[in-house]
């Protein structure tokens, strides 16, 4: 027996009851979702809709760099897109080739999929990669086209205009068909899931369902989800600025995208989705130990460095690094001997962990402007990397070896000094010492 249309709210699954809320239930079509008496295209679907049930979830994706990734909120990224593309706040901005900026695909896909600029025009929007721009996602189609040429972001993807979602269900099958059975004899009507009334529903029943959920483990348990946005992109250059996808590959792993990013805790996937903006990520990124030797006069420090990543580290945008700093201290704490003074770039090479974009010159640029890509010295994924120090010893009591991650390179922080002061600010990664 099928469920007759009305209207439902979305309710909350806590201690095994769902908790009634507004009204939002998806019309007979299955091509749009009625908020507040109007049809609204489920990509247009805001995030605050979906808080209403999830709550815990909700907070976390809202701390995250996905609800963080467009030019209204990301500062960084948006110094860029003033300079590449123009105002976030505008409808019609192009690209210099006059066509629709591509970065928005990845940054703000559900305005992309409205080719739409005015990114604080609704919620949806401004809200950058909120839930349905993830929970939308059918299958991935490859970031390749036949000719060769690039589509990223959600131009990678089919998408569906049903929730997709990585099992299903929170509940067995059993819990569910009672749930159902009970709120169509009107037993209990705050019971029902407004994602899926029973296990198994025919065609005309879809259409009934407040906000249908297909199971999609191939998509959202896999780095298929990913690979869209975080597979590669190029330059108007042609030069690889984001490459995460290829070094993947290039890994040869079977570990996913999500068992890291979006580790299960309680039985859910944490959607904090941490990464170079992260502190947690960042410290269990990679290994460091220091070993250190007195020889006579000198102390032979070997720093050993393993990547742990199924991917290069640093890794995503071009201009993220890391530094090597190894200090000896005396009993007192005072520093008697340093890798460097003020940046290793010049002082230390082997210590700077970067990827350097050139122009025809063969000279650092930013990344738009780049014709030719530089030195890259990251380390490749599960890489280790052994770099040996040859140190007076007179006086010394402990040596020490720490890296910093930067989420940009020091002319970009000179150059946007405007930027607030923790995305200037060096973050540590890791440490380790070695006392006499």
């Amino acid at each position: 027996m099928s469920i007759p249309p009305r209207s439902y709210g979305l309710q909350k699954l806590v201690g095994g009851f769902f908790l009634l809320f507004s009204s939002l239930f998806l019309y007979s079509t299955a091509q749009a979702v009625l908020i507040d008496d109007e049809e609204v295209p489920l990509h247009q679907v805001s995030a605050q809709e979906c808080r209403l049930c999830h709550m815990d979830i909700y907070e976390q994706w809202k701390g995250s760099m996905h609800a963080q990734s467009t030019a209204l909120e990301d500062p960084i990224h948006r110094a860029f897109y003033k300079k590449v593309i123009g105002d976030p706040t505008k409808e019609g901005e192009k690209m210099k080739n006059g066509k629709y900026p591509v970065c928005l695909k990845c940054h703000a896909p559900n305005a992309a999929q409205d080719k739409k600029t005015k990114l604080d025009a609704m919620p949806a929007y401004s809200e950058g990669v909120n839930c349905v721009a993830c929970h939308r996602l059918k299958k991935f189609k490859g970031t390749r086209l036949p000719n060769g040429k690039l589509r990223l972001g959600i131009d990678a993807y089919e998408v569906a205009e049903v929730c997709q979602g990585p099992s299903g269900f929170p509940t067995s099958f059993s819990q569910h068909a009672q749930q159902a059975q009970q709120a169509k004899e009107g037993e209990d009507e705050e019971k029902e899931n407004p994602h899926r009334q029973k296990p198994y529903v025919s065609d005309e029943e879809v259409e009934e369902m407040i906000l249908p959920l297909e199971s999609n483990p191939e998509m959202l348990k896999t780095s298929a989800a990913c690979l869209g946005c975080h597979d590669k992109r190029a330059n108007s250059h042609g030069v690889p600025l984001c490459a995460t996808g290829d070094e993947y590959v290039a890994g040869r792993t079977h570990v996913s995208c999500q068992s890291c990013h979006m580790p299960v805790s309680n039985g859910f996937a944490n959607h904090s989705m941490g990464g170079g903006h992260d502190a947690a990520t960042l410290r269990r990124a990679l290994f460091l130990k220091l070993d250190a030797n007195k020889q006579g006069k000198e102390i032979k420090v070997d720093v050993h460095i393993r990547n742990q990543q199924p991917h290069k580290i640093p890794t995503g945008a071009p201009f993220r690094n890391m530094v090597l700093k190894v200090t000896a201290y005396d009993r007192d704490g005072k520093k008697l001997w340093e890798n460097f003074k003020n940046h290793p770039a010049k002082e230390d090479p082997k210590a700077y962990f970067v990827y350097k974009l050139l122009n025809k010159e063969g000279k650092p640029v930013p990344p738009p402007k780049a014709t030719q890509p530089g030195e890259d010295t990251r380390m490749k994924p599960y890489e280790r990397r052994n770099l040996e120090y040859t140190i007076p010893a007179k006086g010394v009591a402990m040596v020490r070896a720490e890296i910093y991650y930067n989420l940009l390179w020091p002319s970009l922080k000179k150059k946007f000094d405007f930027l607030p002061k923790h995305l200037k600010e060096s973050s540590l990664m890791a440490f380790s010492e070695h006392h006499f």
